[in-house]
């Protein structure tokens, strides 16, 4: 064999001759433990050896003899062959396969090899070595896993990308079947069999008829007047089976005809001949008809046996008695369910549900004796007593047996409230009296002998209340209300105190949540000065220091929500006589007035609120606001004067005088405010508004120098430098302002108005290749930005190129592929069958953007669904109020499709949200002309404007 070298077979010593007598300690050594290490032959080179090529299923060499007779295991170099000592059974010493075990197992880690360290003992610095190099691998193991599992799913990606699933390849067709309408999926043709099984011609045979054949179906077809011997044998009432052609279908259809009228004639009166069936009742009849399955009559015999076994072995068991009655019942068997109940009531005369039970079986005429022996048999059960005056007609004789009945149970609570519901008020004011001597621990009737005296004898009856159930709360809250109600305000506050104090003093313990929930229940009931007095005294029960101010507005915001106002007003109040200078209360109070309260009480609160935090801003301008709005321009500046006197370098309170002015029709008063503001220091916001200004008196060199100047001292503030272009823009001065937008990019690279509005000036000076350079440019420094995208789709469709626009519009939803305006933009992009499909990724993608509802709904108005465009474009305007655009949009259609009423509230809404932002409202609001027009007016100029666009895009259409 090449490459292997034959192991050489080792030669055995000589057997030693006898040792003589006279020296025999000179072979001691053969009887001794060799030494460590130590390999018989290996000195001489008698020993196997193992090349690189043995490796695989390699054959260890075989092993030499061990001299040492306590050899305790192979020696080292052996390999795994066979063990020292067993027998080859074979004498020839040349045979290869001699010490070579085929059933060695092959090592996954070390291969064939293992067989050369497979008796090396395992030590702590293998174990050590081992767990160094485990912890390598899961090192390189983890340094290469998101690599791995990056390119792993790219694989996946691109393998579901060339190879879609079915579903995902007809989505678009299954999208399109949910516009089919009915005639057309009914015109649909059913897919046939055309297999060649049922395209090989057949041979068909023709056999002529025989005439019997053509006789017997004449037979049967004759109608034949006489009857048959056999017949007349029977009396002619009975037709013999043989006779009865079973192939005449007109005969069948006859039959049926037959056995109706016979069956309409049996319901039809004897005597005069007119029918006697009411048409909406027999149809009544038929559908209460209840058709019993021979299943459910197999159930209803076995539990007919088990309850009969259950009557019979335990008969005073008064449940069987009720189910094996019931059973009965709804098998359709009153009368048996009568008597099993009845001797049920004889088995059970103890029992109220036996009772109970035949009396609702019972016809009425029966009922009141049944339940008449029931009492008789029971006295004190207040079921029966009650179910016997439901049985009577009249209040009186209903009165009479609840008063029968309370001669035998005067402690039950139940038919006190019964006869005192059916009595006149005298009646039931002496009747209570007598209930609360019988029944003094039921707080409820106290309270109604309270409510039907007059105010001392109520007062007395709660003394008497008290004393009986004194850890009754309620007690105490109703002498609070008794208190309001006469008119003694002062009181009120007293009795809740002592209230309190007494049931302390009982060992009550006082739950805040349970006191403010009687608060809120006093405040439904009218009784508002008690409302206030349970929460001053019970508010801060329970609640840390540190908690209350959270405690305490989370519990008045709650009560907001569940429309208690006055519950949520007191809670509010207390707070403020504990955090006087706690601005975010007093705002929240603000709020809940502004929204729940009068003119008055707004003003009132917030002069409480400017006195004891002057330094307030927020809390000036809303006092300025309010009074503004309600048209007392005086007063709203007066409050400004104050509020400049406290906060003296506020910016906010110079802008707010600057805008009551300005909105007033007052520009000098406007324009010195801001000259004393910029005096003072102002920030770049004044500079602003005082180049607005400028720009509605027409002063374009003043306001050329208010920009200028602003830009010297704020070059990082964009809107001066739009504010400059746009001036520059209107004065026809193009390259001037081209260079003003330059100019600011450098400072504002990252403005996107400023980038859109340099690309609109190049598309009107230069044209569209110059825009797009711009826009191209605009995207680079600002990547994923949706606006810049929708820029060059727009600006790429007003030129005609759709092709482009489409291209740029799939990019642009790869790199942004969550934005709700570029998805808007591809629904109104696409044809018309594939917007609803697209609208559906839409959504599922921009996570339900208003940009995207809006446009969904305007899909549903274009295809006359009124109730779910409406419904679309309220979600629109609920989730984004501050976009103007859509208002506009919802006042549109209820110009169209809607009424005076839905008219007038989205009108309302619009005015209450003040919408700012929106791409037609921002152009229409900050318009010269519109500087100082209302809210609704603006609405009204946003709907032309969207009309006149969306007829230009019909048009173009």
């Amino acid at each position: 064999m090449s490459g292997t070298t034959p192991t050489p077979t080792p030669t055995p010593p000589a057997p030693l001759p006898p040792p003589p007598a006279a020296r025999p300690a000179r072979y001691d050594f053969l009887n001794s433990k060799p030494p460590p290490n130590y390999v018989a032959g290996l000195g001489r080179g008698a020993t196997g050896f193992t090349t690189r090529s043995d490796i695989g299923p390699a054959r260890a060499a075989p092993d030499l003899p061990d001299r040492s007779a306590s050899a305790a295991g192979p020696a080292v170099g052996r390999g795994r062959g066979k063990p020292t000592g067993e027998d080859d059974g074979d004498d020839d010493g040349g045979d290869e396969e001699k010490g070579y075990d085929e059933n060695q197992k092959f090592d996954e880690f070390e291969g064939n090899d293992a067989g050369l360290f497979s008796n090396a003992d395992y030590d702590d610095d293998d174990r050590e070595a081992d767990a160094v190099w485990e912890s390598i691998d899961q090192r390189m193991d983890s340094r290469r896993k998101d690599r791995r599992e990056a390119r792993l799913k790219q694989e996946i990606e691109k393998y579901r990308a060339s190879n879609p699933k079915i579903t995902e390849q007809f989505a678009d067709l299954k999208r399109k079947l949910a516009d089919l309408s009915a005639q057309e999926w009914e015109s649909i043709p059913e897919i046939g069999d055309y297999s060649l099984r049922n395209k090989k011609k057949r041979f068909e045979s023709f056999v002529p008829v025989p005439d019997t054949l053509l006789e017997k179906a004449r037979q049967e077809q004759e109608h034949v007047t006489a009857l048959d011997p056999k017949s007349r044998a029977a009396g002619g009432t009975e037709t013999p089976w043989a006779q009865t052609p079973v192939t005449d279908l007109t005969a069948v259809g006859e039959g049926r005809g037959t056995v109706l009228s016979l069956k309409l004639d049996r319901l039809s009166d004897s005597v005069s001949g007119l029918t006697v069936v009411d048409p909406k009742g027999y149809l009544t009849d038929l559908k209460s008809m209840k058709i019993t399955s021979d299943a459910e009559i197999s159930d209803i015999k076995k539990a007919r046996l088990l309850l009969k076994s259950v009557t019979q072995t335990n008969p005073k068991h008064p449940p069987g008695w009720i189910a094996a009655a019931r059973l009965e019942e709804i098998a359709g068997k009153l009368q048996v369910a009568r008597q099993l109940i009845q001797r049920g009531c004889e088995e059970c005369p103890k029992n109220e549900d036996v009772w109970l039970e035949a009396c609702r079986l019972a016809s009425p005429d029966e009922a009141k004796a049944v339940i008449a022996r029931g009492v008789m048999s029971i006295q004190n059960s207040v079921k029966l007593w009650l179910q016997a005056a439901k049985l009577e007609s009249s209040d009186l004789n209903k009165s009479r047996v609840l008063r029968k009945g309370l001669e035998h149970i005067p402690d039950s609570v139940r038919l006190w409230k019964a006869v005192v519901e059916l009595a006149n008020e005298e009646d039931a004011r002496l009747l209570l009296h007598r209930a609360v001597e019988c029944c003094p621990l039921h707080v409820e009737l106290w309270l109604a002998l309270a409510r039907l005296e007059t105010y001392d004898q109520a007062r007395k009856v709660l003394n008497k209340a008290r004393e009986k159930l004194p850890k009754d709360p309620a007690i105490w809250i109703t002498a609070a209300k008794l208190e309001e109600a006469n008119g003694n305000a002062q009181s009120v506050n007293k009795v809740i105190e002592r209230g309190i104090r007494s049931l302390q003093r009982e060992g009550m313990d006082i739950d805040r949540e349970a006191w403010l929930k009687e608060a809120e229940a006093a405040e439904r009931a009218g009784s508002v000065l008690t409302c206030q007095s349970i929460v001053k005294n019970t508010i801060g029960i329970g609640v840390d220091d540190e908690d209350r101010k959270r405690t305490w507005v989370a519990d008045a915001e709650e009560c907001k929500k569940r429309g208690s106002i006055e519950t949520a007003r007191a809670i509010y109040a207390h707070a403020l006589t504990v955090f006087l200078t706690k601005k975010s209360i007093w705002l929240k109070a603000a709020q809940l007035e502004k929204g729940h309260g009068t003119r008055e009480s707004l003003d009132a609160l917030l002069k409480k609120a400017v006195n004891y935090n002057p330094r307030a801003e927020v809390l000036w301008l809303m006092a300025a606001k309010e009074k503004w709005l309600a048209g007392d321009v005086p007063a709203a500046r007066a409050i400004l004067q104050e509020a400049y006197a406290a906060i003296p370098n506020s910016e906010e309170i110079w802008l707010a005088a600057f805008k009551l002015e300005f909105e007033n029709n007052e520009p000098e008063r406007a324009r010195m405010l801001l000259a004393k503001a910029r005096e003072r220091g102002g920030t770049e916001r004044v500079w602003m508004k005082s180049a607005i200004v400028e720009r509605e008196l027409g002063n374009v060199g003043e306001e050329r120098r208010l920009l200028e100047e602003g830009l010297k001292l704020f070059p990082a503030f964009f809107k001066l430098w739009l504010m400059l272009g746009q001036m520059e823009d209107r004065l026809g001065n193009g390259a001037k302002a081209k260079e003003v937008f330059e100019n600011g990019l450098k400072h504002c690279p990252s403005c996107i108005p400023l980038w859109l509005s340099l690309a609109s000036l190049e598309e009107k000076i230069s044209g569209l290749s110059k825009s797009r350079a711009v826009l191209t440019m605009a995207r680079k420094k600002n990547p994923a930005t949706p606006e810049l995208w929708l820029a060059a789709i727009r600006a790429e469709l007003r030129n005609g190129n759709k092709k482009e626009a489409d291209a740029l519009l799939a990019k642009a939803l790869q790199e942004c592929p969550t934005s709700g305006i570029l998805w808007a933009a591809a629904i109104e992009m696409a044809p018309r069958p594939q917007r609803k499909g697209k609208s559906t990724d839409a959504i599922k993608r921009s996570d339900h953007d208003p940009h995207v509802i809006a446009t969904v709904a305007k899909l549903f108005w274009l295809d006359r669904k009124v109730d779910k465009a409406r419904s679309w474009l309220n979600r629109a305007v609920t989730l984004a109020p501050d976009v103007g655009d859509f208002w506009a949009f919802y006042y549109k259609f209820e110009l169209q499709h809607g009424t005076v009423d839905t008219q007038k509230d989205v009108l309302k809404r619009c005015v209450a949200a003040e919408p700012k932002h929106g791409e037609k409202w921002q152009a229409i609001s900050k318009a010269v002309e519109n500087s100082h027009l209302p809210v609704e007016a603006l609405l009204k100029k946003a709907v032309v404007v969207v009309d006149v666009e969306e007829n230009a895009n019909l048009a173009g259409a």
